[in-house]
C-alpha cells in the first residue's frame, strides 16, 4: 500500500493507533444518505469570528462582529464571573422603618451589573495546526505505531502533515469526508509543486495513479470547499468594513414584566397583634433594560461599560416590609443610568484584578455558585438571588481580586464604597468613608459536581442599616438616635449537581453587628434551600424551587430603648419571636434564542417575622430578551 493510500484509512487527520493484531483500524465511513444530507444543509464556517458569551445574556451571533483583542479562554473566570452570578437590584433600597412612624430615606445605589462577558479565542485555541518537518515532532507518534512509517514519508517526502499546537497529533480522533477532502487537498497541492520542480524522483507513478483516483473520489468535496473558502472570504470583507468595532462588543437585557401582590392586613405598630392597615400593590405592567459594552484592549484584559433604566420599584413601602421585593427591580423612572464602569486585567496568569467606580462589591467580584441566580432567567425574587449577606455595605465602586489558588480552588476579595465619588462628609460618604465593606470568597469545586463557596464580610455602616435589603435590615429602634456599626458576617452557598437534570443546593448566613457608641450587639441569621430543574420539559427550560428564612434579628442586648424587636414596647433586648418562611416556584419557558418567558410565584408566611401579618403573594410574569 502506498503512503497516500493511507489517506484512505483518515492517517492525515488520525494518527498514531493501536489496533488489534497490528492491523490499521477502518476509516470512518458515512453512509450515502448522510453524504447527501451533507450536501443539501448549509455549510457551517470554518474560522468563525471570536465570540463573546456573557453569562447573563444569550450569545450573540458569531458572524455580528469582529474582536482583533479576544480575551483567551484560559482567562475567563479571572477576568469575568461564573455564569449564573447576576441580578439586578433597585437602584433605591428604603429604609426598613414602618412607613407610618418615620419616613422612608432613600439612600442611593447602583443596580448590579451583568456579569463581563466571556471571550473565546480562536486564534489562540489549543486546535490551532502547525506545520510539522519531522515526525519527531509529533509527541503522541512513536516508531512503534503501524502508521509510523507511513507519517515519516508523509512529512518527509510531502510536507503534508500538521500537529496540533501542544505537539500532539491525536491519532485516534475521527474524520469525516469534507475533513479528508481538506487533508487531501493539501498534499495535493504539495505534490503538484514538487511536480512543477521535476522532482521526479520524489513522486512515485504509484502515487500519481493513488492522486488520480483520490481526485475522482472527493472531486465533489474538492469543489464545496473552494466555494465555502470563497463564501467567508467575501463574507469577512463585509463584516470589517461594516463592523461596530475591533475590540468593543455591545450586549443588551430588556425585561417587560407584570407584577401584583394580594391584599393583607399587617399589624405594624403598635406590634400587639392587632393589624393597622391593609397592604396592597396594583397589577403592574413595567420595564427594565440593561446594555453592556464589553472591551478587550490586549486579550488579557476586558473594560465593562453597563447602561441600565427601568421603572420596577420596590414594593416595600406599599406593603410595609421588603419581602416581597422581585429580582429585577430597577427604578431609575427610565432614565439612563450608569451600573458598571470596571476595568479587569491579569498580573498573571491565574490572578485577575478588577477596579472601578461603579459595579464593583461582593456580589459582582465573587464566583456566583447558585444556578438559580439571574435577574432575567433566574428566581424571580430577590432573596432568590444568593446569600443576602452578600448584598451588606450596598457598595459601588473599589477594588478586587480573583486568584486562581489551582484546578479546585479559588480566593476572591474585594473592597467597595457604597458612595465613593462624594467629596465632602467623611463620615458620610467617600472611598474610605461613609458605607464601606471589605470581604473575601473562598470557593472550592472538590469534584466535578460540587461547588462550594465560603463568604466573610466586613461593614461599617454610618446609621443603622445593614443593607442586605431584605428581611431584617435595620438594627435599631427607628425611636433611637442614629448610631454607626460596625459588622461581621459569615455564610456558605453549596450547590450540588446530582445529574444534568437535577441540582439540589443552599446557603446559610449569620451577621453579627456591635454600635460604635454602645454596649451589646445584634445578630442575624438566614438561610435557603433550592432545588434547579434544567431542561424541564424541553432544552433550555428551568424550573426552580426556593424555601428559606430571610434575614431575622435573633438577638439584640443593646441598652433599652435601642432594640428594634420590641421597639413597640420600650425597645427592650430581645430578638425575633415569631419566624417569616420564603416559598418561591418559577419557571422559565426557553422561546427560542433570544426570547424566554417565566411565570413565578412567590408566598411568605408570617411577612416581617410576625405572625399576626397576612400571608402575602406575589405573583409575576417575565418576558425576557436578549440580544
Amino acid at each position: 500500500m502506498s503512503d497516500l493510500s493511507l489517506l484512505m484509512l483518515g492517517v492525515l487527520t488520525a494518527g498514531q493507533t493501536s489496533p488489534p493484531n497490528n492491523l490499521p483500524e477502518p476509516p470512518v465511513v458515512q453512509s450515502d444518505k448522510e453524504i447527501q444530507q451533507l450536501k443539501t444543509e448549509n455549510l457551517s464556517q470554518i474560522s468563525p469570528p471570536a465570540e463573546i458569551t456573557p453569562p447573563e445574556f444569550m450569545p450573540p451571533d458569531s458572524t455580528s462582529e469582529v474582536i482583533t483583542a479576544p480575551v483567551n479562554d484560559q482567562y475567563q473566570n479571572l477576568l469575568n464571573k461564573i455564569p449564573q452570578n447576576t441580578s439586578s437590584q433597585d437602584s433605591q433600597i428604603p429604609v426598613e422603618t414602618p412607613p407610618e412612624i418615620s419616613p422612608a430615606v432613600q439612600l442611593p445605589i447602583s443596580p448590579e451589573s451583568p456579569a463581563a462577558p466571556e471571550f473565546s479565542d480562536t486564534a489562540e485555541s489549543d486546535d490551532q495546526m502547525s506545520q510539522v518537518t519531522s515526525v519527531s515532532q509529533l509527541d503522541d507518534v512513536q516508531p512503534t505505531d503501524w502508521a509510523f512509517s507511513a507519517l515519516q514519508s508523509l512529512v518527509e517526502r510531502y510536507g503534508c502533515i500538521a500537529g496540533h499546537s501542544n505537539g500532539q497529533y491525536l491519532g485516534n480522533s475521527t474524520v469525516n469526508r469534507y475533513e479528508f477532502a481538506h487533508s487531501l487537498n493539501i498534499c495535493l497541492n504539495q505534490i503538484q509543486e514538487l511536480i512543477a520542480k521535476t522532482q521526479a524522483n520524489t513522486v512515485s507513478q504509484a502515487d500519481l495513479d493513488q492522486i488520480q483516483k483520490l481526485q475522482s473520489e472527493f472531486q465533489q468535496e474538492l469543489q464545496e470547499i473552494a466555494q465555502r473558502v470563497d463564501v467567508l472570504e467575501n463574507k469577512n470583507i463585509e463584516l470589517k468594513a461594516n463592523q461596530f468595532s475591533t475590540t468593543t462588543r455591545l450586549f443588551g437585557q430588556a425585561i417587560f414584566s407584570l407584577q401584583g401582590t394580594n391584599t393583607t392586613n399587617v399589624d405594624l405598630f403598635p406590634r400587639d397583634g392587632v393589624p393597622e392597615r391593609q397592604g396592597k400593590t396594583n397589577l403592574t405592567f413595567t420595564n427594565s433594560v440593561q446594555l453592556t459594552l464589553a472591551t478587550s484592549f490586549t486579550g488579557k484584559d476586558l473594560l465593562i461599560t453597563g447602561l441600565s433604566a427601568g421603572n420596577l420599584g420596590s414594593n416595600a413601602s406599599l406593603i410595609s416590609h421588603n419581602m416581597g421585593r422581585l429580582s429585577f427591580e430597577s427604578n431609575t423612572e427610565n432614565r439612563v443610568a450608569i451600573n458598571d464602569l470596571s476595568y479587569r486585567f491579569l498580573l498573571a496568569d491565574n490572578l485577575g484584578v478588577v477596579v472601578g467606580s461603579a459595579g464593583v462589591n461582593a456580589a459582582t467580584t465573587f464566583r456566583g455558585i447558585n444556578p438559580l441566580e439571574g435577574s432575567g432567567d433566574g428566581a424571580i425574587s430577590q432573596f432568590g438571588q444568593r446569600n443576602p449577606i452578600l448584598n451588606i455595605g450596598n457598595g459601588t465602586g473599589g477594588i478586587g481580586f480573583d486568584w486562581e489558588i489551582s484546578d479546585r480552588i479559588s480566593l476572591q476579595g474585594v473592597y467597595s464604597s457604597e458612595i465613593p465619588s462624594f467629596p465632602g462628609n467623611a463620615n458620610s460618604a467617600g472611598l474610605f468613608g461613609g458605607r464601606y465593606s471589605a470581604g473575601a470568597q473562598l470557593t472550592l469545586a472538590p469534584t466535578e459536581n460540587l461547588d462550594i463557596g465560603i463568604n466573610y464580610i466586613y461593614s461599617h455602616s454610618p446609621n443603622d442599616l445593614l443593607g442586605t435589603g431584605i428581611g431584617d435590615a435595620q438594627l435599631i429602634s427607628p425611636f433611637a438616635p442614629t448610631t454607626a456599626f460596625n459588622t461581621h458576617a459569615v455564610g456558605a452557598t453549596v450547590a450540588w449537581r446530582l445529574n444534568d437534570n437535577l441540582q439540589l443546593g443552599g446557603w446559610g448566613g449569620f451577621s453579627t453587628s456591635k454600635p460604635a457608641n454602645l454596649s451589646g450587639s445584634v445578630e442575624t441569621t438566614n438561610w435557603m434551600v433550592f432545588a434547579a430543574l434544567p431542561n424541564l420539559g424541553k432544552a433550555g427550560n428551568l424550573g426552580g424551587i426556593l424555601v428559606g428564612q430571610p434575614p431575622k434579628i435573633t438577638s439584640s442586648n443593646l441598652p433599652d430603648g435601642y432594640n428594634f424587636p420590641n421597639f413597640s414596647n420600650g425597645g427592650t433586648p430581645g430578638g425575633r419571636s415569631d419566624t417569616s418562611l420564603h416559598v418561591e416556584l418559577f419557571y422559565r419557558a426557553q422561546l427560542n434564542d433570544r426570547l424566554s418567558l417565566t411565570p413565578g410565584l412567590l408566598v411568605v408566611f408570617n411577612p416581617d417575622h410576625n405572625t399576626a401579618n397576612d400571608t402575602l403573594i406575589v405573583g409575576a410574569l417575565r418576558a425576557a430578551f436578549r440580544f
